[in-house]
């Protein structure tokens, strides 16, 4: 069965201007997906007559009246904008039209949006966001990066649960290892929420390997690197300043006189590969795990060739199973309650199930 996504085409910096073209080119690419477009239509429709493209059975519209700000109150936006783009893809997830939604749009308004819509899992009490990074290793996922400024253990405990599902299925590794970002590598370090975390991991039955530290991520010491969102945000924000100041001195050495002009002409097929290594847009896509859905965050500034690879982030989870593998994992490491457990028809085994008999939490 063909896997459709739903796209916030309105969100990020560039709305339609990237949305579009890049669903366009991912279509091209994937025959098994399709794909909605949800947002104004007007813009939309003006948006495939200039790449000489109109609607057909695997690329469609669904109007939506409203957008929301990148800069808009998360709060004002769940209150006041029920038609956005933003949440109307996410209703189309929730009522089974959609497998998947992907959105450039406002961090925080995407996940209060997502989390109302969609709820958590049982067993989940708060949604973090995930993202795959590239290392010395291969890649690595990190999670929360933002979405939980402040975490208890047994919550930095199911971060590790979902990011271990995230990587087993997506990366084919079947028992990744997890890292507890930690200020020092022994077990005494840290604050207390952190070494209780750390216990928890020990007795939850995944490959745990311990506390990590901030050069351990490149290093690709851990599959998973778990923290809270304050954490995880400091730490990825300097990650990409520093990525930007490298660059930077290159380009400002390679160009200092004639010699290192010839220089970089010599060192360009080394030069491209290096930045085609590190090319940020190739790991771009930032999955809200724990929802009842799958909900992958493009960065808001993406170009086309980006936002293809949210596109595939949200197409990969789709295709191996993560929210089942999630909603599998949590109920045998953290037993339901009977109406809980009932309630999981909403993450049922088979992903090609539609989602239609979910509640509307508006009615």
């Amino acid at each position: 069965m063909d896997i459709t996504v739903a796209i916030d085409a309105m969100g990020g910096d560039h709305g339609p201007h990237v949305t579009v073209p890049a669903a366009l080119k991912y279509l091209s690419e994937n025959p098994e997906v399709n794909l909605i477009l949800v947002g104004l239509r007007d813009a939309l429709e003006a948006e495939l007559r200039a790449h000489r493209a109109k609607e057909g059975p695997r690329l469609r519209i669904h109007a939506a009246s409203e957008v929301v700000a990148m800069d808009e109150s998360p709060a004002l936006a769940l209150k006041n904008k029920k038609d956005s783009s933003m949440r109307v893809a996410a209703n189309l997830v929730k009522s089974g039209e959609a497998h998947a939604c992907v959105s450039a749009g406002n961090t925080g308004a995407l996940m209060a949006i997502s989390r109302f819509v969609l709820k958590t899992l049982p067993g989940i009490e708060r949604p973090a966001i995930a993202k795959l990074m590239p290392t010395m290793k291969g890649t690595t996922c990190m999670l929360d990066l933002g979405a939980n400024v402040e975490c208890s253990p047994e919550q930095l405990l199911q971060f590790a649960i979902m990011g271990s599902m995230l990587v087993s299925a997506v990366l084919h590794k079947p028992n990744p290892t997890v890292g507890l970002l930690n200020i020092g590598s022994e077990d005494i370090k840290g604050n207390d929420v952190v070494k209780q975390a750390g216990e928890l991991l020990k007795k939850s039955g995944l490959n745990y390997y311990g506390n990590v530290e901030g050069n351990d991520i490149y290093q690709g010491t851990t599959d998973v690197v778990v923290c809270d969102g304050f954490t995880g945000n400091v730490s990825l924000k300097t990650s990409e300043g520093l990525a930007k100041m490298v660059a930077a001195f290159l380009r400002a050495e390679f160009k200092r006189n004639l010699l290192t002009r010839i220089a970089a002409v010599v060192a360009y097929p080394v030069l491209n590969a290096f930045k085609n290594r590190v090319d940020s847009r190739r790991y771009n896509g930032a999955s809200l795990l724990g929802l009842r859905g799958v909900v992958v965050k493009s960065h808001g500034g993406a170009d086309a060739f980006a936002f293809r690879y949210a596109l595939d982030q949200a197409v990969e989870e789709v295709k191996n199973r993560v929210l089942q593998r999630i909603a599998e994992r949590v109920a045998e490491q953290l037993p339901l309650s009977t109406s809980e457990t009932a309630d999981s028809h909403v993450c049922p085994p088979d992903r090609n199930r539609q989602l239609s008999s979910r509640k509307d939490p508006d009615q």
